[in-house]
């Protein structure tokens, strides 16, 4: 690689982080989540905004080809990995059996009726869901309905966090229901971009539009041996860093280089399965969440701030690179894609909650809670994209209905909660 084509690297880096950051800093001031602001700093700063204003200068610092384009991107799908671990700690499966019953309905409640929701609107309104082969609009349906039946876990967190709701009952509940939803939406995805792959390699199945049952059976299988010796693993790496901590508590820095190793391995591993990288820091941190004693090992913390401070802002300015989405925004493809989510979501998850022994007020916070898309929703749709299975008005959709959803969900569960909040706030 030539030197220019490095200081273009460096310069890339530095200007997708500084506005990153900069997006970030302003929804933390409007109580928003930071991803919002740097996946709206990657749009001003692509074809959207920048690229309308300056077009040769931000082909010229943004080239589409070349080294220092596949070096970024390189950078980004890296980042993403850590990210993808970031989120996995988030979720913690102990949660569901202490919650169980409401945990459940919400999280599976809430997530077959946007699913369901997404895939018949794919059917229902074709036109607006145009495809050039009819055998890939099954993939696709399942793909909206996975889009559209995801909560942003992460997004959550930070919402319950505000409003000071985290440590209390109700947080308790929303971030178990959660792991349903996550794992549901997650597994499903990787199973779209199986069939997707089947369809396109499978004859019969690309003259019906159908399932090969036997063939998908095996994927499935191949998914779910995957999941269990990933959770397997990351049980058995959890002891290790225990012991190692009990022994060594001042190695901060060698944890977290076993952890980075493990990370790298399971995306290795994942990718090489023709699954998704992603996926195995993903179930990795999951195996790897932390307990409150394993809280004080700095080598999570550290990770994730890392990963937050640095690759996140990155990888999320990046998306706003790859589409001018004034030129590819649909209007009532959004609208559609924006009506669908919320209606079938907000409801789902409310009669979830009334169903699992929760009040008419919380259950309704809970929906409009579990309706926030956020960071894993653009990250979705970011997937659906590279992968063949969505073109760019409805990755557009997709992207405004997640930040849409996440901007909205916070002052509307504060302002259904009302003076509930300040009892739990005089309460602790």
């Amino acid at each position: 690689m030539h030197l220019t084509d490095f200081i273009l690297l460096l310069l890339q880096l530095a200007a997708m982080l500084a506005c990153g950051l900069a997006g970030g800093a302003l929804m933390r001031k409007l109580h928003q989540p930071a991803v919002l602001g740097e996946m709206i700093g990657g749009i001003v700063l692509g074809p959207t905004v920048f690229g309308l204003i300056a077009p040769e200068v931000q082909a010229g610092l943004f080239p589409v080809a070349g080294s220092a384009a596949v070096l970024r991107n390189s950078a980004v799908k890296l980042g993403m990995l850590f990210f993808m671990f970031a989120i996995g700690l988030e979720i913690n499966p102990r949660g569901v059996l202490h919650h169980g019953r409401s945990a459940l309905c919400i999280g599976l409640i809430g997530t077959l009726v946007p699913l369901a929701a997404g895939f018949a609107t794919v059917y229902f309104a074709p036109n607006l869901f145009p495809i050039a082969n009819e055998a890939h609009r099954f993939p696709l349906a399942l793909f909206v309905g996975a889009a559209l039946a995801n909560s942003a876990n992460p997004v959550l967190a930070r919402i319950l966090l505000d409003l000071g709701l985290l440590k209390q009952r109700l947080g308790a509940i929303i971030m178990s229901a959660t792991v349903v939803d996550d794992l549901m939406s997650w597994t499903l995805l990787f199973v779209v971009f199986e069939q997707m792959s089947l369809n396109s390699s499978a004859s019969a199945a690309a003259a019906a539009g159908t399932v090969e049952t036997g063939a998908l059976a095996g994927e499935l299988m191949g998914i779910a041996i995957f999941f269990a010796v990933t959770l397997a693993a990351g049980w058995i790496v959890s002891k290790w860093l225990a012991a190692w901590r009990g022994r060594h508590p001042e190695n901060v820095s060698g944890r977290m280089g076993l952890i980075a190793v493990c990370i790298l391995f399971s995306a290795a591993a994942a990718e090489w399965l023709e699954i998704h990288a992603f996926l195995g820091p993903f179930l990795f941190g999951i195996a790897l969440t932390p307990t409150e004693e394993d809280a004080l090992d700095e080598s999570f913390e550290s990770l994730r701030r890392f990963s937050l401070g640095f690759f996140v802002p990155i990888y999320f300015v990046s998306l706003g690179l790859t589409t001018d989405f004034a030129a590819n925004f649909v209007p009532a493809l959004v609208v559609v894609i924006v009506v669908v989510a919320s209606v079938s979501k907000i409801p789902a998850a409310y009669f979830g909650g009334r169903y699992g022994g929760l009040d008419r007020r919380t259950a309704w916070a809970v929906g409009w809670g579990m309706n926030a898309r956020g960071a894993t929703g653009i990250i979705l749709a970011n997937l659906g994209l590279e992968k063949g299975a969505v073109d760019r008005p409805l990755y557009v959709a997709l992207v405004v209905m997640a930040i849409l959803t996440s901007i909205l969900a916070a002052p509307s569960m504060k302002w259904i909660l009302g003076d509930r909040l300040k009892d739990e706030t005089t309460a602790r």
